[in-house]
C-alpha cells in the first residue's frame, strides 16, 4: 500500500526491465517486424502448397496409359482436413480451373479430378529441369553431407527436403546408387530401421566454398567498396524489413557481431565441445547462422519450412533453437507464419518477391504459382496462360480480393 501511494505522489510510471526476448517463444514470434513483400509472397505460397499436395495425389495414382492420372472427389473430400481445405476439396478445386479439371468418370460414375493440360506441361517442365541439373543436385548433396559433423545424415530428413533441394522423385536410384563413389546408405547403430546417407568420397578441402564467402570476395573486389576489407571478412549481407527501427545500441551489437570470427559450415568442429563464456556462445551462434545460411543457399527457392530444417540441427552440431536464431537475425532471414507453418526465407536472395538469380526449376514452379494467383480470371476471355507476376513495386500484379481467396 505504501509503495502504491508513493508512486501516485511522484506521478512516475513504474520502471520496466529491458528483455532481449519476450517471455514466451510465441510472443517472440508475434513481436517480429513484418515485411509486406514477403508476407504477400507467403500469402500466395500457402495456397500453392495445398495445390502441390493435391497435384502429388493426382500424379501418384496409377491409371492406364491412355487416360491421364485422376483421383475421385470423394477421396479428396475425405482427406480435406489433412490438406487444410477448410471448406472442402470441391470448393478449393473450383477456385483454380487453370490447374484442376473436374469431370464425371464414365466408368466409375462419380466426379473425378485431373490436372489441366497447362498444369501437366508445368510438371513436365519441372521434371525436365531437374533431370537436366543432376550434376548440380549431386553437388548439393555433397555440400549438405559435408556440413554434417559426422558426414552422415538420416535419409528420412533428406526425404523431407528433397523438393526444396531440387532432387528427383527417385533420387535414391538416380543419384545415390549411381554415385556409389560419393554416397553410401548404411544402417543406423542407434536407431533401428533407420537408414543413414554417408559421404564416402574424398572432397578436396578448398573445393567447398560457402555462398557467403563468394559474396565477400565480390564485395571486396568492387571498385566503389565503401566497407573496410577487414570488417567484411566475417560479415553477412544484411537488409532489414521496411519500417524496422534500428537503434544505436542495436547497430553497435550488429557491427560487433560482424567482426566476430567463427567456424565456417565446411570446417571441422569438435564434437561435444560446449563453450559457456559470452564470446564462445556468440561464436557458436554465428557458426549456426553460417550453416543455415548455406543450407538456404543450397535450396532451389532459397526458402524452407523451419520444422524441416530442425531435423538437421543435431547432425549439424547446432545446439540452439533454429526458429529463435532466425528471429535474432532479421537482417539475414525472414520468418513467416502464414499457412499453418513457419517458413524462413533468405532475404538477400529476393528482390520484390522474386529470386534475384532464378534457376530453371524455380522458373517452372513459379509458373504454377502464377496459375494460383490467376485463380478464376481469364476464363471469359479464353486465356489459359498466366501473365508474369513480377510487375508491380512489390513484385506482384494487382488483383481484386474476393471472399473466395481464403480457403
Amino acid at each position: 500500500m505504501l509503495t502504491h501511494l508513493l508512486q501516485k505522489l511522484n506521478h512516475k510510471p513504474p520502471t520496466t526491465v529491458f528483455l532481449r526476448r519476450k517471455t514466451t517463444s510465441a510472443e517472440y514470434v508475434a513481436s517480429r517486424n513484418r515485411d509486406p513483400i514477403f508476407e504477400k509472397l507467403m500469402d500466395k505460397y500457402k495456397n500453392l502448397f495445398k495445390v502441390i499436395a493435391i497435384q502429388d495425389l493426382i500424379l501418384g495414382t496409377t491409371t492406364n496409359a491412355a487416360a491421364p492420372p485422376a483421383v475421385s472427389l470423394d477421396f479428396l473430400n475425405r482427406v480435406s482436413q489433412r490438406l487444410h481445405l477448410n471448406r472442402g476439396a470441391t470448393h478449393f478445386l473450383r477456385k483454380y480451373p487453370h490447374i484442376f479439371n473436374i469431370f464425371h468418370h464414365p466408368i466409375k460414375l462419380q466426379p473425378y479430378c485431373t490436372l489441366t493440360e497447362t498444369a501437366l506441361k508445368i510438371t513436365q517442365q519441372e521434371a525436365t529441369a531437374i533431370n537436366a541439373t543432376l550434376p548440380l543436385v549431386v553437388t548439393r548433396l555433397v555440400r549438405l553431407l559435408s556440413m554434417s559433423v559426422t558426414k552422415t545424415l538420416p535419409l528420412r530428413a533428406i526425404f523431407k527436403v528433397f523438393r526444396e533441394l531440387g532432387l528427383p522423385d527417385d533420387f535414391e536410384e538416380s543419384v545415390i546408387l549411381k554415385k556409389s563413389d560419393l554416397f553410401a546408405l548404411v544402417d543406423s547403430e542407434n536407431e533401428p530401421n533407420t537408414h543413414l546417407l554417408k559421404l564416402v568420397g574424398d572432397i578436396p578441402k578448398g573445393e567447398l566454398v560457402a555462398a557467403v564467402d563468394n559474396w565477400r570476395v565480390v564485395e571486396c573486389c568492387k571498385e566503389d567498396c565503401g566497407v573496410d576489407r577487414n570488417e567484411i571478412l566475417y560479415s553477412f549481407k544484411h537488409s532489414y524489413p521496411p519500417g524496422m527501427k534500428l537503434k544505436r545500441s542495436f547497430k553497435s551489437k550488429v557491427k560487433e557481431w560482424h567482426q566476430l570470427k567463427y567456424v565456417g559450415p565446411y570446417e571441422a568442429v569438435e564434437i561435444g565441445k560446449k563453450r559457456k563464456n559470452k564470446i564462445g556462445m556468440m561464436e557458436m551462434e554465428k557458426r549456426a547462422v553460417g550453416i543455415v545460411h548455406e543450407f538456404l543457399s543450397l535450396t532451389v527457392e532459397k526458402m524452407v519450412e523451419v520444422e524441416k530444417i530442425s531435423h538437421f540441427r543435431k547432425w549439424f552440431g547446432i545446439d540452439l533453437n533454429v526458429r529463435d536464431l532466425f528471429l535474432d537475425h532479421p537482417g539475414i532471414f525472414y520468418l513467416s507464419t502464414k499457412g499453418y507453418r513457419h517458413t524462413v526465407f533468405l532475404r538477400e536472395a529476393y528482390e520484390r518477391g522474386c529470386l534475384i538469380e532464378p534457376n530453371p526449376v524455380y522458373e517452372a514452379r513459379r509458373k504454377l504459382l502464377d496459375l494460383v494467383i490467376l485463380g478464376r480470371r481469364g476464363l471469359s476471355r479464353g486465356h489459359s496462360e498466366p501473365t508474369g507476376v513480377c510487375q508491380g513495386e512489390d513484385g506482384f500484379t494487382e488483383e481484386v480480393k474476393t471472399d473466395s481467396d481464403e480457403d
